[in-house]
């Protein structure tokens, strides 16, 4: 979502303290930063929490935006600080919901598929959960909202070849944790 000249005007007048520019930012804003925060926790209850939270910071902090990148990107900081926020403070490891199951998925045909789709999705979640906060967030900003490398980077503070690193462990641990959990199965 690229702010326009409108969007421009909008910041502007949060910064102003104008209450009805800050609901239209949040209006404009809000399933882009649940998304981000379900994805990220697995859970309806606790993406409210970091989504409320992210915007408590958001209208704090609206006037410390210089402009420098784009409201997008630092919008998208500010969520994941939230996330890592939140997870630091619960010290609790939570799920990721599934949504990167459009990787793994073949094309539906019947009752048996959307079983066994059901069980990778699960195998996938339980495999997601495990992984590192960074390389998680990575895997939710790359896949999810489809970002690029240097978007993440910005997003995370680190050049896109720590990104490309943090994606490739990842991946390489999910399909390490994936090859165990089927091995279980069978």
């Amino acid at each position: 979502m690229v702010l326009e000249q409108t969007g421009t005007e909008l910041i502007e007048a949060c910064r102003r303290g104008e209450r009805d520019a800050f609901r239209q930012l949040f209006e404009l804003y809000k399933d882009k930063v649940y998304t981000i925060a379900l994805r990220y926790s697995g859970d309806p209850a606790t993406a409210k929490d970091i989504a409320q939270d992210t915007f408590v910071k958001l209208f704090a902090r609206i006037e410390g935006f210089r402009g420098e990148s784009g409201f997008d990107s630092w919008l998208y900081r500010v969520v994941v600080n939230s996330c890592f926020d939140h997870k630091r403070s619960t010290r609790r490891w939570l799920p990721l919901l599934s949504g990167f199951t459009d990787l793994m998925r073949t094309p539906e045909t019947g009752a048996l598929d959307e079983m066994m789709r059901a069980e990778s999705n699960g195998q996938l979640g339980e495999a997601l959960a495990t992984l590192p906060p960074d390389q998680r967030m990575s895997i939710v900003l790359r896949y999810s909202q489809d970002l690029s490398y240097e978007e993440i980077g910005a997003i995370m503070n680190c050049p896109p070849g720590t990104v490309a690193s943090r994606l490739n462990r990842a991946l390489k641990l999910l399909e390490k944790r994936l090859r165990r959990l089927h091995a279980r199965v069978d």
